[in-house]
């Protein structure tokens, strides 16, 4: 039984700036957070994405001097995705040994492989001419099984590449037990997954789709993304799906509005619980402070301490180096 007022006043541990700090109960750590990267092959120079101001498409050269930033800062990891030159229906690039992504791992894990976690996600969209997440059946279908042998084949290339863990993101089923048989059986038992489980068919990607050049040609990603509207159990199922596959950590994505998604599968797992702040979240709120409308800094916080206090572990941020300095 608490005391009720007067003599009780929760102001007084409100009162001053070290009281607050002293008694927060949510605490972001730069470890806590991972930088997504774009390498793009064939260009100069770094390539801004209009739809996301402050977000490039690297060259090496850059893709590096960025890795390096993130380290210096102490950002937990980076998080690398790579746009070919070329592109074909079954994403031959992908794994490719002598493929941007391969290329840029091997650059990333040379240079500062032991100050943070070197991450791909091990996905087609940005290899396939099609721009879907898999190959595709004659009628347009994305074929969850052959797709399967891809991954497999992707996640593979990857960790030969230098990737210390790898982040299959397509959301087909049977994905991260097809992954960890092939990694398993090529010497890389100890590589760690990261398992996009619940990832929603969701309109804050939109930006993403810029930075990676990966829209869908035709068609959507309804048939194997989550449905917004659909039931918490689903997403909670497909969690405990990729964990009986052999995930070691699990990602909801996006965040912002899914927290309630993060909340539940926090109280469910005993693994680390990433949450993907996507591009769409990045976007509106640079978009808004470009208008003088928000204060840009407190809101990037905010959002970030309530996407920690949902239950996530690990935060995929645009802003992971910037904040890590602040903290």
């Amino acid at each position: 039984m608490s005391a009720e007022f007067p003599t009780a006043r929760p102001r007084r541990l409100r009162r001053t700036p070290a009281l607050r700090r002293m008694v927060a109960g949510t605490r972001l750590h730069p470890a806590d957070l991972i930088l997504p990267l774009f390498v793009k092959e064939g260009i100069d120079e770094p390539a801004p994405v209009q739809s996301m101001p402050g977000v490039f498409q690297h060259t090496r050269d850059s893709l590096r001097k960025a890795a390096h930033e993130a380290a210096e800062a102490g950002v937990g990891g980076v998080i690398l995705f790579g746009i070919p030159a070329v592109k074909d229906a079954r994403g031959s690039a992908a794994d490719d040994p002598d493929g941007i992504l391969q290329v840029a791992l091997r650059d990333v894990a040379s240079d500062v492989g032991d100050a943070l976690v070197v991450l791909a996600d091990t996905c087609l969209d940005e290899f396939t001419d099609h721009g879907h997440c898999g190959i595709l059946t004659e009628s347009g279908d994305v074929d969850n099984d052959a797709t399967l042998e891809r991954y497999a084949s992707v996640a593979v290339a990857q960790a030969r590449a230098g990737a210390q863990m790898v982040a299959p993101s397509g959301m087909m089923d049977g994905q991260v037990g097809a992954i960890r048989a092939a990694l398993d059986a090529d010497g890389f038992s100890e590589l760690p997954i990261l398992a996009y489980s619940a990832k929603y068919a969701s309109s804050f990607f939109g930006p993403f789709r810029d930075a990676a050049e990966c829209a869908p040609q035709f068609g959507d990603r309804s048939t194997h993304q989550q449905d917004p509207a659909g039931p918490l159990e689903e997403a909670l199922r497909e969690v405990r799906l990729d964990l009986a596959e052999g995930a070691d950590a699990v990602m909801v994505k996006p965040a912002l509005a899914y927290l309630d998604v993060i909340r539940r599968v926090r109280d469910e797992v005993d693994v680390p619980v990433a949450a993907y702040q996507v591009s769409g979240e990045y976007a509106m709120v640079e978009a808004a402070a470009a208008n003088g409308w928000i204060d840009r800094d407190q809101m990037i916080m905010e959002s970030l301490v309530s996407i920690k206090r949902a239950g996530a572990d690990l935060i995929l941020t645009y802003w992971a180096t910037e904040v890590a300095r602040r903290l």
